[in-house]
């Protein structure tokens, strides 16, 4: 199992429960899909996974070790591209994943031909000597990603990887995930775009209030909510059911 999460409690001290037993498993070699409206947990999730956050209660697994009590093993099979554009704007892009390579105890050697590697692999060569803060935002989408893939994980977390990126660089990074993913990476991905879900993802959850409301493919969360796709499903599970292609053709007309 590459991940398995079982009732995973995150209260904060204020009181709010942003997790309220979530119970995940996500098999190796699987792209799962993680949705649901802002606020639903999904990130609360995430960081307890990679050690951002403690959870108050409950059970993470990465790869069979403890997150908790061994979080260093855990860790190491983690690779995570956040949303937000969390870069080191005096660093350039070469050293950005020279950097994390060694947070992480890559030989030397091993960083040097990893960092070229993956320059290559994301058309940042030309900016390698570059200062991260003078990369476009599609360069600094790229670096993240290229950022989260320098140690070699075996589950990679991509949170929004492509909000704010323009049509030609999203089709760009849903190829290269996909290739990865071929070759056996595990990836669990959160989006807003239903579209990239349905086209990435093998099994798709259903996040709401801190609950996992509904797993499956966007064929059974269609069947689930008994309606004709994901879009509308995911309508379903907000409440904003008027909001779907049917509602709008039939106020159009």
């Amino acid at each position: 199992m590459a991940l398995q999460i079982t009732d995973l409690v995150k209260r904060y001290p204020t009181g709010t429960e942003a997790l309220k037993g979530v119970s995940l498993n996500l098999q190796e070699g699987e792209f799962f899909g993680l949705l649901g409206p802002n606020g639903a947990g999904k990130s609360t999730l995430i960081h307890c996974t990679t050690g951002l956050a403690q959870p108050t209660s409950g059970t993470i697994r990465v790869f069979g070790h403890d997150a908790i009590e061994h979080y260093g093993e855990a860790r190491r099979a983690v690779g995570l591209a956040p949303q937000d554009l969390n870069l080191d704007w005096f660093l350039t892009a070469e050293e950005t994943l020279d950097y994390h390579g060694g947070y992480f105890g890559m030989p030397k050697k091993d960083r040097r031909e990893r960092t070229k590697e993956l320059l290559e692999a994301f058309s940042l060569t030309a900016k390698k000597d570059d200062r991260t803060r003078t990369l476009s935002g599609g360069m600094k989408r790229r670096l993240i990603l290229a950022r989260a893939l320098m140690h070699r994980p075996k589950l990679l977390i991509l949170d929004e990887p492509t909000a704010g990126v323009d049509v030609e660089l999203r089709l760009e990074l849903w190829h290269y995930v996909q290739r990865i993913n071929a070759e056996g990476t595990t990836i669990l991905l959160t989006t807003h775009y239903l579209e990239e879900a349905e086209q990435l993802c093998d099994r798709i959850a259903f996040i709401n209030d801190g609950q996992i409301v509904a797993t499956g493919s966007s064929d059974d969360l269609a069947e689930h909510y008994g309606v004709a796709g994901l879009e509308d499903a995911y309508l379903e599970l907000v409440g904003r059911k008027e909001l779907s292609r049917g509602a709008v053709r039939e106020i159009a007309s």
